[in-house]
């Protein structure tokens, strides 16, 4: 990810941490898969924490249930659940109490998937937030996202949901689901950026080439996805992430606009924010 990026990442962290002494702050960062989230987040990290701002990681994506919770949706509720992604697909509680135990002061365990064997790592594998630790970035696909209005969700979006959700029970499951429990997880969001890809059409791209680099690392696993299970897996992902890309960058506190190939081209401050990003 490019210098400024991080240089505005950077910005946006130290107001958000002195404009609340002595409290835990919470960063978003919202963005397609495979726009940079995890590399972005991981560098703010280590530049906080060498300024002595202890700093933890947690991804939306490390909240998805396991194989059999998501089978037990696909039964109860809709098949397509199957496929962990969508709101409905998280622990949400999970988050909500690492939150919860770094307020407090604690240290807290952090959960972590393993996208290979598609089901959370055992706890052993988990990192650990120190106590005390004073700002946590909260990153994901879907993190700061607002459910979508009834009218919206009447039309099928693409193959997907017009052959295997002509109903509409799946995507108003996963609506409903966003206007839950999620809004209070995201309420705790002090600050809101935005990696803002140019357009839903370079996502089977991205995804794609974090595949292959899955491959490269964990072999032929049963998560690994082929080129036209990509196809498929992010179809289940482009009614938020439209939504996300027309409606999250009028409100967010940061928006770091994106090129094809994950160039910056351009970072927008919302009016007002400065003021909050150095009080």
């Amino acid at each position: 990810m490019e210098t400024d990026a991080l240089d505005a990442m950077m910005a946006m962290a130290r107001g958000a941490v002195a404009a609340h002494p002595g409290r835990l702050c919470v960063l978003g960062l919202c963005g397609a898969q495979g726009s940079g989230k995890s590399t972005l987040a991981a560098a703010l990290k280590a530049r906080m924490d060498m300024e002595g701002c202890a700093t933890a990681l947690l991804s939306i994506d490390d909240l998805y249930l396991g194989r059999a919770a998501r089978v037990a949706l696909a039964r109860d509720v809709h098949p397509l659940l199957r496929t962990r992604g969508v709101p409905g697909t998280h622990d949400v509680a999970q988050g909500l109490d690492v939150i919860a135990r770094l307020e407090r002061g604690e240290g807290a365990l952090l959960p972590r998937f393993d996208k290979a064997s598609d089901d959370p790592c055992p706890q052993d594998r988990w990192e650990r937030a120190a106590p005390d630790t004073r700002l946590l970035v909260l990153e994901g696909w879907c993190v700061g996202a607002r459910p979508q209005a009834e009218a919206a969700l009447a039309e099928p979006v693409n193959r997907l949901e017009q052959s295997e959700d002509s109903d509409g029970r799946w995507r108003r499951f996963a609506n409903a689901a966003l206007a839950g429990d999620y809004q209070r997880l995201f309420a705790r969001i002090d600050r809101l950026a935005l990696l803002a890809a140019p357009g839903f059409e370079v996502v089977q791209t991205w995804r794609g080439e974090q595949e292959a680099a899955l491959r490269a690392h964990a072999g032929a696993a049963a998560g690994v996805m082929d080129d036209a299970q990509v196809a498929r897996f992010i179809q289940h992902y482009e009614r938020l992430t439209r939504h996300i890309l027309d409606e999250m960058p009028a409100r967010a506190d940061l928006v770091i606009q994106l090129a094809a190939d994950r160039s910056v081209v351009g970072t927008v401050v919302r009016a007002g924010s400065w003021g909050k990003l150095h009080p």
